[in-house]
């Protein structure tokens, strides 16, 4: 079982940044892709990017390509998602997700393993 606990989320005025890390109860963190996926109070849950297990390959959405780098440290069984030039359509719950096949997927039921999420908000 691998357990996920996103932080770094708050409240930022449009055009600055945030930077949300997701990390790890253990040591198998190192084998599984990693994703961020974001969510709205009655929308679809939304694929915003994926690492793999080894750092070397990523997937971003549209929406948020250039704007965001997602990054792992294999070490501190962390991985991070660094948010710039943030608007208010960014505002969403984020999620962390962990897929043991490192598939770099924007399916969400590719994921076994989820957060609880963290609450970014972008004001205008």
């Amino acid at each position: 079982q691998v357990w996920l606990v996103e932080s770094g989320g708050g409240l930022v005025q449009a055009g600055g940044s945030l930077r949300l890390s997701c990390a790890a109860s253990e040591r198998s963190f190192s084998n599984y892709g990693i994703s961020w996926f974001r969510q709205v109070p009655g929308k679809e849950r939304e694929f915003v990017a994926a690492i793999s297990w080894g750092g070397g390959r990523t997937n971003y959405a549209d929406s948020v390509k250039v704007r965001f780098t997602i990054s792992r440290d294999n070490v501190k069984n962390t991985a991070y998602l660094q948010m710039n030039s943030l608007k208010p359509e960014d505002t969403a719950v984020y999620y962390c997700a962990a897929d043991p096949r490192s598939r770099n997927s924007n399916w969400a039921a590719h994921y076994e393993y989820w957060g609880q999420g963290t609450q970014v908000t972008v004001s205008s």
